[in-house]
């Protein structure tokens, strides 16, 4: 395939909709997308080799690469295997922070230490990814000892949905903590790809319509 000008995006799974509803509002047809699994985030020390299989398959084929992830956990070790292949990446230390943006998240964060984030992928994936994976399926007694430092659950949501603001406020719930749920929309990720797709010669046509105005909550 011949790569000239053409952008591969190398994603968290965990992004994949909201890429996808990007590149289809916006007809970025300059960007390719594989998109390495959400699991990954339980072991977030392999992020960084499963990226660097990543851009060696790709090497050659395409004009740039961008890696669509923060830091996710990987203590600099993520960075450290960017600088070296000169690649960049999402800003941020976590998807809440690109959502959120770094000024809001650091403002949410003031306010209350003790929260537990979720997003629209999070709440969709909650039984997979949280419950069981932290084997609450199967010892739900260990609930108070793995979340008696947090107060509440923020809900950083990308579109307005009711049926997944609803399952946010019954994950909040059945942890015992309060309640609040923050439209995002797509945040920092939206910027980044924006300015990616920019770089490669594409327009931007339109931001998708169900980004809502950032900054907008309410709590219980």
């Amino acid at each position: 395939m011949d790569g000239a000008g053409r952008v591969l995006v190398i994603a968290c799974g965990a992004l994949a909709r909201e890429i996808t509803a990007l590149k289809r509002a916006n007809d970025w047809s300059v960007l390719d997308v594989t998109c390495l699994p959400p699991e990954l985030h339980n072991r977030p020390e392999r992020i960084p080799a499963s990226v660097k299989d990543a851009i060696d398959a790709a090497r050659g084929r395409y004009e740039r690469i961008f890696v669509a992830y923060a830091d996710c956990g990987t203590g600099g070790a993520l960075d450290r295997l960017l600088e070296a292949e000169r690649i960049e990446r999402l800003p941020g230390a976590h998807c809440y922070e690109f959502y959120a943006t770094s000024p809001g998240f650091a403002a949410l964060s003031e306010a209350e230490v003790g929260t537990f984030y979720l997003t629209d992928f999070l709440v969709r994936h909650f039984e997979r990814l949280v419950w069981a994976g932290l084997g609450l399926d199967a010892h739900p007694e260990l609930i108070p000892e793995y979340f008696r430092h947090y107060r509440k659950v923020v809900y950083l949501a990308q579109v307005r949905d009711a049926e997944l603001e609803r399952e946010a406020r019954a994950i909040a719930a059945r942890l015992g903590l309060g309640f609040e749920c923050r439209l995002t929309g797509y945040g920092d990720l939206a910027r980044s790809l924006s300015d990616v797709a920019r770089r490669a010669g594409a327009r931007i046509v339109v931001e998708p319509a169900d980004r809502p105005a950032r900054g907008r909550a309410w709590a219980n």
